[in-house]
């Protein structure tokens, strides 16, 4: 039925929007504060993904936890682990090319973080092919083959599904987004990262040290760590491999580029 293709559809738009909308927020966090285009962005995600599998199979969380518990902690290790890395890329990486050490160079250290985050795409990418093969890989929980099931409604019998999977994954989303949120805003750090989005050197002025306070490095491993939380989600029901990066970051570009908020960040996001 017609009224019954489009209120799956719907719901089935929503679920999955909310998931993309998590992997969009740890983009446009990266951006705001730090202004880096990052390309590597996709392979955290894809990084995410792999460790969410990893967790669930390989330490056998599944064995001792059940399917859905053992893949769910994985998501949570995922973006803990990724989190952590994207700390230490930004701190003995992308520093190395930002900020004042830049500052007084052609295009501030633009091209060399875009060669930066670019190369640091393909060695992520190819290592994995590498490590993991190229077979499609899938994180072992039934929810993605079940759905809840509402109707009948009015007297052409209309019924919805709900794919467990993705209504998990959106309430993971909603929670993470609204705390997210919460931190940037009131919390020490938070204040610090906005400080950093909006003007560094009106930050500087008022005595905060933009650089020694971390704050690049709290916005560039909690945007990867949100980003690589997304992406476990997405693996609880979508196949992935090496190169799934590549498919994800033009929606991340497009979500990004296309909602143009204030956002978390003020004034700062209506430059992105």
């Amino acid at each position: 039925m017609l009224i019954e293709s489009i209120l799956q559809r719907l719901i089935t738009g929503i679920l999955v929007g909310g998931i993309y909308g998590l992997l969009c927020t740890g983009l446009g966090m990266i951006f705001g504060v730090i202004r880096v285009i990052n390309f590597a962005q996709g392979e955290f995600m894809m990084l995410g993904m792999y460790t969410t599998a990893f967790v669930a199979v390989s330490l056998g969380s599944t064995a001792f936890l059940g399917p859905v518990a053992g893949a769910y902690i994985g998501v949570v290790c995922a973006g803990v682990v990724v989190g952590f890395a994207g700390w230490g890329t930004q701190r003995y990486l992308i520093a190395r090319v930002s900020g004042t050490r830049v500052a007084d160079s052609d295009n501030e250290g633009h091209f060399a973080l875009l060669i930066l985050t670019l190369g640091l795409s393909l060695v992520l990418s190819h290592g994995a092919m590498t490590l993991f093969g190229s077979s499609p890989q899938t994180v072992p929980t039934t929810l993605a083959s079940t759905s809840w099931t509402f109707g009948p409604y009015t007297d052409s019998e209309i019924m919805i599904f709900v794919d467990r999977a993705r209504a998990i994954g959106w309430v993971f989303a909603v929670v993470i987004g609204g705390g997210l949120f919460w931190f940037v805003h009131h919390t020490r750090i938070g204040t610090t990262m906005r400080a950093a989005a909006d003007n560094p050197t009106a930050a500087t002025i008022v005595g905060i040290d933009v650089e020694r306070s971390y704050a690049y490095a709290y916005a560039f491993a909690i945007g990867i760590g949100v980003t690589a939380l997304a992406g476990g989600l997405i693996a609880t029901y979508y196949s992935f491999r090496p190169h799934i990066g590549l498919e994800f970051v033009i929606v991340m570009y497009a979500g990004v580029v296309l909602w143009r908020p204030q956002g978390l960040f003020g004034r700062s996001a209506e430059r992105m």
